[in-house]
């Protein structure tokens, strides 16, 4: 479990509570309507950057919203510039104005930790979530301290993936997310000239099927604080991070259309289950979670902290925002990324 921090010099004023396995949650003071919130955050924007780039996530409750619309206004003051959704790997709820859903996966199915957008050239590097309904039972967004996962994964292990990097590889089929959603577009030739520029590796199978691989690093350094941290999808994407009755519909069906996906080592050999349940361990050991309430804003440094979400009962509707998108290159990833050649 993870522990608690102590609360840095730059937000002494704002009265932040730390418990162990909890994110840090400040309740808001007496707030009449949304502009007075709007106001507020405006005036403590710049402590609340400062607590970000210390703890890596905050929770910000007492905020008096109720809808996308005032999720939009209180987004818009806390981000100076939006981030898109690439490569796109889950399904969501578009509620305009860059809101979305954070997913609209099954409710019985939990969510594991992992850093938005990892193995994207570009990525989000702050996220918000808005809690505009909290479900009966369970369903926290959870996170976790990357920099803290970085140290728990064991010293070989986590050698071997810096200097190798991982790889990713997805197959749009039937069981997995259509290429022409993933993609933004139906045109074949507007998906090469993307994997071209991202360096990923393609390969259209039937008529219509797609496979891509590429590799990207496993650690990165955060461009503002110079910290180094675990950054990737290996164990999120990983079938050994599957329910076995899941994981055995999956490769059987795999052997005619691929995985829809599939990580292993930078130099294509396969992680082994002890090797992604060490992964897993270290994740567990660093996550965090707090039961929604209506109007929660959770803010999370999308580099310092992975997320997730936990299983749930009862309705649920927890809004995502993305924003101040960080360049691949700023962040002195320990391997170059490039794309895969796919075989077969």
């Amino acid at each position: 479990m993870t522990t608690a921090l102590p609360a840095p010099k730059e937000t002494a004023g704002l009265p932040i509570e730390y418990a162990v396995g909890k994110p840090p949650l400040l309740q808001c003071p007496p707030l009449a309507d949304l502009d007075t919130a709007v106001d507020w955050l405006e005036q403590n924007r710049e402590q609340l950057r400062a607590q970000l780039r210390h703890s890596g996530c905050l929770m910000v409750r007492g905020l008096p919203a109720t809808d996308a619309a005032d999720f939009a206004a209180l987004r818009d003051v806390l981000f100076q510039e939006r981030a898109a959704y690439q490569e796109k790997a889950t399904p969501r709820s578009d509620f305009g104005d860059d809101i979305y859903s954070s997913t609209d996966l099954p409710p019985a199915q939990p969510i594991k930790l992992h850093n938005e957008n990892s193995y994207t050239l570009d990525f989000p590097g702050l996220l918000l979530f808005f809690c505009a309904q909290a479900p009966e039972e369970g369903g926290a967004t959870t996170v976790g301290d990357m920099r803290e996962a970085l140290r728990l994964v064991p010293a070989q292990l986590r050698r071997r993936f810096e200097a190798q990097g991982w790889m990713l590889e997805r197959s749009y089929s039937v069981f997995g997310m259509p290429w022409e959603k993933a993609f933004g577009t139906s045109d074949r030739a507007e998906v090469e000239e993307y994997c071209q520029k991202r360096r990923i590796g393609w390969k259209w199978t039937g008529d219509q099927g797609l496979q891509t691989a590429q590799r990207r690093a496993a650690t990165i350094v955060h461009p503002v604080t110079g910290e180094q941290v675990w950054f990737n999808h290996v164990a999120f994407w990983n079938s050994w991070s599957l329910d076995e009755d899941i994981r055995e519909v999956l490769m059987e069906a795999a052997e005619e259309n691929g995985m829809p996906f599939e990580t292993r080592f930078g130099d294509g050999s396969p992680i082994r289950a002890e090797e992604a349940e060490a992964l897993r361990r270290a994740y567990e050991a660093v996550t965090m979670r707090e039961t929604w309430q209506r109007g929660d804003l959770l803010l999370v440094d999308n580099i310092l902290c992975a997320h997730g979400r936990d299983a749930y009962r009862g309705d649920r509707k927890i809004l995502v925002a993305m924003g101040e998108p960080v360049r691949l290159s700023d962040c002195s990833p320990s391997v170059s990324p490039s794309a895969v050649g796919i075989h077969g």
